[in-house]
């Protein structure tokens, strides 16, 4: 579905399914923020919570998990995404 990272392909190479006027928009971040942050956030708090560590260490463990989790997830929320949008018909699936 995707020719790069987030790009995605004009048609599809397999089926010849036009992809060009699909419409994702802000919806992929939006998500992978509100997933990320049920995860993140609780995993801070106990760790708060566990061993009260100073702020260098909450940062340099949390800043690199969450940039690593973030760009794992946001192509794969983009894609069920524009799968739910050829599933439902939308913007041009049809």
């Amino acid at each position: 579905m995707f020719g790069r990272y987030l790009k995605v392909r004009d048609v599809c190479p397999v089926c010849a399914l036009e992809m060009h006027h699909h419409r994702a928009d802000d919806a992929p971040p939006y998500f992978t923020m509100m997933i990320l942050g049920h995860i993140l956030v609780p995993l801070a708090l106990m760790l708060e919570r566990a061993a009260a560590p100073p702020l260098w260490l909450h940062f340099s463990l949390l800043l690199p998990l969450t940039l690593i989790l973030t760009l794992l997830l946001l192509p794969r929320v983009k894609g069920a995404l524009i799968g739910l949008q050829w599933a439902n018909r939308m913007h041009g699936f049809g």
